[in-house]
């Protein structure tokens, strides 16, 4: 998703402008050689106030619409814009942190508000450090509230001094697995195309390289791909008792019929968990520890995300780290109650299709949280 700025349309993003095809979507399309869906919004006046979160929402119908026609790998979606549409981008990280994998906010500023803001997110700032426009201390507090949230060192990051006509990018060090923070600052003004060594701005720029770094290093198995083979598990058995630790099964919904598994097969952290026709392969095989874990691919743990106690927080897979958010409980009604939290693992709204994601919710015994492992 590329948001255009203030004043700039769709078709702006969509056609690169003056350069062309060589900065269409910040310049990203000539570089992703065909491997990647680009989408340009369109906003109301062409802006970004998000109103009530309409441009949110705007978002989640565009996502519904393009996955139910296209092939989406559903844990790479990333949002990026210059301007006022990194502020909308900003939004996008405060708002859909469960649903994109990063994104990048060019001279950005909360301009299209914030709800959420709570959730780790792979964030990229890029920022001139003249910029007249959107002063640079208006990136640098974007930034920020991503390094507290992804469990950054914090620090000031160099940038480049007036005059030097260069750029200096940044990785935060002490952040967690899988949610870098990179911060690009450099001597120009309020442009996402600056160029080193002169005032002008294009696609020649090296930020589009930096982006596409920045965004290709989340990439996982391509969908599609095999699985590999699944473990090995005993014989199934449909008792509701709550099972023992040490085996290594499938977990079926009473409700939906389907299996708990990782979405698109993923193996990185942050991966959703949402349920899926059963198949028996790797992504659906969880052996519950002694130490009431739910470990799937012998290192990744059923987590509660961010540690969240509040009704709806999403359920992904994390390293394993022994902390309550990574604790499950079969009950003897067939509920899976998430220790941390004390409420049971559950399919959203009774949800019976493929692809549903996974949340926490206030225990209520219905099918939508009953669970059998097979």
């Amino acid at each position: 998703m590329a948001y255009h700025w203030r004043g700039g349309t769709a078709a702006d993003v969509n056609s690169g402008g003056t350069d062309g095809d060589l900065w269409s979507y910040y310049g990203q399309l000539r570089l992703s050689n065909n491997t990647t869906i680009f989408v340009a919004p369109q906003g109301i006046g062409n802006g970004w106030a998000n109103s009530g979160g309409e441009d949110v929402t705007f978002t989640d119908d565009m996502l519904n619409r393009i996955e139910a026609d296209l092939c989406v790998d559903t844990t790479q979606r990333f949002a990026m814009g210059f301007s006022y549409g990194g502020g909308m981008s900003y939004a996008i990280a405060c708002a859909r942190a469960s649903v994109f994998r990063a994104v990048v906010v060019y001279s950005g500023a909360q301009l299209s508000g914030c709800n959420g803001g709570t959730q780790p997110i792979a964030y990229m700032g890029v920022h001139g450090i003249g910029d007249p426009v959107l002063n640079i201390s208006n990136g640098r507090g974007l930034r920020d509230t991503f390094v507290r949230n992804n469990g950054c060192t914090a620090q000031n990051p160099p940038e480049p001094r007036s005059g030097s006509l260069s750029h200096i990018v940044t990785a935060y060090s002490g952040c967690r697995s899988g949610y870098p923070v990179v911060w690009a600052a450099f001597d120009g003004g309020h442009t996402p195309g600056p160029i080193d060594g002169c005032t002008c701005e294009g696609w020649r720029t090296w930020t589009s390289a930096e982006v596409w770094k920045f965004l290709t290093q989340f990439q996982t198995t391509p969908p599609g791909s095999p699985s590999p083979s699944p473990t090995a598990s005993p014989s199934p058995s449909a008792s509701q008792s709550p099972p023992p630790s040490g085996g290594t099964n499938a977990i079926k919904g009473v409700g939906s019929g389907r299996c708990v598994d990782v979405t698109g097969s993923s193996q990185s952290n942050g991966a959703q968990a949402q349920i899926y026709d059963c198949n028996g392969q790797a992504n659906q095989q969880w052996t519950l520890t002694s130490a009431s874990e739910l470990r799937v691919y012998g290192n990744k743990c059923l987590d509660v995300n961010g540690g969240s106690t509040a009704n709806g927080a999403t359920v992904i897979i994390w390293d394993c780290n022994g902390q309550n958010n990574q604790k499950w409980r079969f009950n003897s009604d067939g509920t899976l109650t998430a220790v941390g939290a004390n409420k049971c693992l559950d399919v959203p709204n009774n949800a019976t299709a493929n692809g549903t994601k996974l949340a926490i919710w206030d225990c209520n015994g219905g099918s939508n949280q009953r669970w059998t492992r097979v």
